[in-house]
């Protein structure tokens, strides 16, 4: 199955049920009117809209994800790859660092990922 498409608020309102969840919708309503500046009747639509996409569960008012956030993030990055670098992930990656300088600590850590990934292959 495909990951539904989570766009931006959307996200921002499932990284608070992701921290918090299992929780009570009137729980949610309050943390989005926080967090999010969220009148109660925007936070209830979003709950409509993301259960009827299959993102989330609501079952006598507890609401929970159905879908991971590495799920989300994993098919945001499959998408943007593919939009924006016809697929490659070495153009992607090689875009990310001309614009944006790496430590040594986050050189470490992409090298050890792309030996995990020789090793698993």
């Amino acid at each position: 199955m495909d990951t539904p498409k989570v766009f931006e608020s959307e996200y921002r309102f499932c990284l608070i049920l992701w921290e918090n969840e299992p929780i009570s919708s009137g729980e949610l309503v309050n943390l989005c009117r926080e967090k999010l500046g969220w009148k109660p009747s925007t936070t209830y639509t979003v709950i409509k809209r993301l259960s009827q996409r299959g993102i989330l569960q609501n079952e006598h008012s507890v609401v929970r994800s159905l879908v991971s956030k590495d799920a989300v993030q994993a098919a945001e990055i499959d998408e943007l790859v593919e939009k924006k670098f016809e697929g490659s992930l070495p153009a992607f990656v090689a875009a990310f660092t001309k614009h944006r300088s790496m430590t040594q600590k986050e050189i470490d850590a992409l090298q050890s990922m792309i030996d995990r990934f020789r090793k698993e292959r």
